[in-house]
């Protein structure tokens, strides 16, 4: 891979945070119905990536 693929991919990677341990407030005040559905979602993601399945 030559030095500037390296760079450009190294750009587009610190652009995107990734994993679950990323901090996020979640306020039940200000939340809506697809707000709900996105966290109960990414609950069984979770769950699901740890071997604990949920239906």
């Amino acid at each position: 891979m030559s030095k500037d693929n390296k760079n450009k991919k190294q750009l587009k990677s610190d652009r995107y945070p990734t994993g679950h341990a990323e901090d996020v407030e979640f306020s039940e005040d200000l939340a809506d119905q697809e707000d709900w559905e996105a966290l109960e979602r990414s609950e069984r993601a979770d769950a699901r990536q740890q071997g604990q399945y949920k239906l």
